[in-house]
This record gives structure tokens, C-alpha cells and sequence, in this order.
């Protein structure tokens, strides 16, 4: 299952651990868990946390159970992080593979054009006059993401893929 919700991103990747840690170890309800997280993590509103649990669920470092949602107990290592990142966040290998194919670095903006044909099709009708704006900005955070974790860098005003980042499935088409 790949997952869509990309919260804004931290100062650095402690800040995965500290929510992670927000999750609790016996299941709690999501609103249990959504409350810890915005208290922890200081979010403005149970919105951002509903966003960062099933992020952490997306990370492999919760999941949801027939009793509400507990943490995982695996260390938030940075290769893990990369890892669960590329293969359960929606658009991120793509996103790569964008980054990968191009010759100069691309903006958010021009990664979300490259990004737009996989944008599911029932998100244009949900909101017909916002989803643009709402993937272009989403976008953005995958992108910073991706440069939080070191699989892209900040160049020029834009991103390219890191060298290390490539897994041998770097075409966009």
C-alpha cells in the first residue's frame, strides 16, 4: 500500500523519532494518538496529526491494528527511513525517477508537471478548482522530503537526485 499524506517537513529526521515515540505501544484510538502527536510535536491542529500517523504508518514505524494505532519498535534508521519512504509514499519513486531523468535541477513546481499524470483521477473531481495547488504544494514537501533523507538535493533554486539515490529504476516515461 503506498500512502498519500506528506506532512511539512522538520528541521531534521529527529523529529520521525519524537513522533514516532508520541505513538503508544498498547493501541490506542486515533484520537488517542492523534492528540499525543500534536502535543508532542506541537502541531497546529489534529489535522497535521492525522497527517504525521499515517505518515508513520507509511514509514513502517506504526500501524493500525484492530485496537486502535501502536508504534512499531524499530529504530528509525536514516537507510530504513530512505527505504519505506521510496516504496510506500505515494510519488516518491516517481518523483525520483523525474528528478533522475532530467539534465538541469527541477523546481516543485516542475517536478509536480512531471508528477501530474499519476495524480489519481478521482482527486481532480473531489475538488475540481484545489487539487492543483493542493498536489503542487504537496509536491514541495515530497521534494523536501526526499532532501531531508539525502535521495535528492537543493540546487539552484531546484533538486536533483542524489547520486546514491538511483536503484538502477531512474526513467520517467
Amino acid at each position: 500500500m503506498r500512502f498519500k499524506p506528506v506532512p511539512e517537513p522538520p528541521a531534521s529526521l529527529d523529529a520521525v523519532a519524537t513522533a514516532q515515540r508520541a505513538v503508544p505501544l498498547v493501541p490506542g484510538s486515533a484520537d488517542d494518538c492523534t492528540r499525543r502527536l500534536a502535543r508532542r510535536l506541537d502541531l497546529p491542529g489534529r489535522d497535521a496529526a492525522r497527517t504525521w500517523l499515517a505518515f508513520l504508518r507509511a514509514l513502517e514505524l506504526a500501524e493500525r491494528t484492530p485496537s486502535g494505532y501502536r508504534r512499531v519498535r524499530i529504530e528509525p534508521t536514516p537507510e530504513r527511513l530512505r527505504d519505506a519512504f521510496r516504496r510506500r509514499v505515494f510519488g516518491a519513486e516517481e518523483a525520483l525517477a523525474a528528478l533522475s531523468a532530467a539534465d538541469e535541477p527541477r523546481t516543485a513546481d516542475e517536478a509536480f508537471e512531471a508528477l501530474r499524470d499519476r495524480v489519481p483521477r478521482w482527486e481532480h473531481y473531489r475538488d475540481p478548482s484545489g487539487w492543483e495547488a493542493a498536489w503542487r504544494e504537496r509536491t514541495a514537501r515530497l521534494l523536501t522530503w526526499l532532501a531531508l533523507l539525502d535521495l535528492t538535493e537543493a540546487v539552484d533554486g531546484g533538486y536533483v537526485a542524489s547520486k546514491d539515490s538511483s536503484d538502477g529504476t531512474d526513467s520517467f516515461e
